[in-house]
């Protein structure tokens, strides 16, 4: 990705978050401060966003700062894969989102699909574990860690959530207009890749 503006802000929030969190100096404690304003003030400037909504991204938050985590399901069947269309944007992504405090990663892939697509699933394989930084997503404040899990169908029906507009399946040649700050082209025909060679091993970025 080529959005130093991007990486350099993150960095600077990250450790102006560390510090606020383990200073106990009041000086120290200004200086991160500051370091969180500057931050903001990149943002600003090179996203077009206003300053509030950018502070209110960068400080709800405490404690040191991780990347966060984003899981996705993959469903397969007759050689088509699974994908919601997303209210947001009026585009289509693997139905899935932020894993919640309280559940495992399979259990929240699990409500994730339910949710959005209506499907009792069972999940079977953890397939990729990727950094949205090593793909082309559009840039996001955030960091983001995205976990691939394919999972099987065992139930439901397709019915549309809160979130979504629509629910079908896409062979690998005909893939929608995809919601890239959730999937991208690349990643998705990675995932094909393991419907046609079920011994592949998981990919980890």
């Amino acid at each position: 990705m080529s959005h130093k503006w991007l990486e350099w802000a993150k960095k600077i929030q990250s450790l102006s978050q560390a510090g606020l969190t383990f200073s106990k100096d009041v000086y120290d404690i200004e200086r991160f401060e500051e370091l969180r304003k500057i931050s903001a003030e990149i943002m600003e400037e090179y996203t077009g966003l206003e300053m509030q909504k950018i502070k209110d991204l960068f400080t709800n938050e405490t404690g040191y700062q991780t990347p966060k985590l984003d899981v996705r399901g993959v469903v397969f069947k007759d050689d088509k894969i699974l994908m919601v269309r997303e209210k947001i944007d009026d585009r289509w992504s693997l139905p899935g989102g932020f894993c919640d405090i309280g559940l495992s990663p399979k259990e929240n892939i699990v409500k994730e699909i339910k949710e959005e697509s209506g499907y009792d699933v069972i999940p079977t394989k953890l397939l990729a574990l990727l950094d949205m930084n090593k793909h082309p997503h559009p840039p996001q404040p955030y960091h983001y860690y995205k976990l691939f899990i394919q999972c099987e169908i065992v139930g439901g029906y397709a019915t549309v959530g809160v979130e979504t507009k629509g629910i079908d399946f896409y062979f690998e040649d005909n893939l929608p207009n995809l919601s890239l700050n959730r999937n991208t082209e690349s990643q998705i025909k990675l995932l094909f890749d393991f419907l046609r060679n079920s011994d592949k091993e998981a990919i980890i970025d």
